[in-house]
């Protein structure tokens, strides 16, 4: 079987990489499923200070994988465990970030993408919404600066991504802004490390406590209508869904 989920190690922090190119890395079920037990992993090595979540081909993650979706509940259960796992998990992005690759971006604890790098909420677009996304995504940023791409589906570059708050930093040498970054975390005491993480994910894991549940059952009920069923037609046909004026 075709492994999903590249995975190098130096210096005690350990890169997870997306290797699905064919799908442009989307969150099929048996992705999630990798990326959960390599998170797994890393969650249980010692010798594991920092987690690097990044992709080979240009996108980052295309979102849900229309073919072979992920249970919604999968999908929630990965969200909390990259927000809960006791290392910080640092996201990587020198390309497209879609959909559902949002919430993963929005998950870690620290985001940098190269300045070539674009975004977009298209759930609209397709006849579903932002629903199970919106667990580690609205704790995080600005809602009322969101409500623009949430509600439109338009792209938006990475400045326009720091500004919302869903990037730490943006360079055109992504790795060169990510090296005082992991140069501090080898340097921070793992102990300190994972209490001080505790400290900054409480209020989004709030949220999860509170909302899971209902979101995923909006999602559920979303992707069951006729809507998103012409809306995921029309994008695999690469044309306007019916709605469109």
């Amino acid at each position: 079987m075709t492994e999903l989920v590249g995975r190098t190690r130096a210096r005690c922090v350990e890169t997870l990489s997306l290797d699905s190119t064919g799908t442009r890395n989307a969150l099929s079920a048996a992705l999630v499923a990798e990326l959960s037990a390599a998170l797994a992993e890393c969650g249980k090595d010692p010798d594991v200070r920092a987690v690097v979540l990044t992709h080979t081909g240009t996108t980052f993650c295309a979102g849900a994988d229309l073919r072979d979706p992920p249970d919604p509940d999968a999908l929630v259960a990965l969200l909390r465990q990259l927000i809960e796992l006791p290392r910080p998990v640092v996201a990587r992005v020198t390309g497209h970030v879609r959909a559902g690759g949002l919430g993963l971006l929005a998950a870690c604890d620290l985001a940098a993408a190269s300045a070539t790098a674009s975004f977009a909420f298209t759930e609209v677009r397709i006849g579903v919404a932002p629903a199970v996304i919106s667990l580690p995504l609205l704790p995080r940023t600005d809602p009322r600066a969101l409500a623009r791409y949430y509600l439109t589906g338009e792209r938006f570059d990475p400045a326009e991504a720091v500004r919302l708050g869903l990037l730490t930093v943006t360079a055109d040498d992504v790795d060169e802004a990510l090296a005082p970054v992991l140069d501090g975390l080898r340097r921070s005491a793992p102990q300190a490390l994972a209490e001080t993480k505790r400290l900054l994910t409480a209020r989004v894991l709030e949220t999860f406590d509170r909302d899971a549940a209902s979101l995923t059952a909006l999602s559920a009920r979303l992707f069951s209508t006729d809507q998103a069923r012409e809306g995921m037609t029309a994008f695999l046909e690469r044309r306007d869904a019916a709605w469109v004026v």
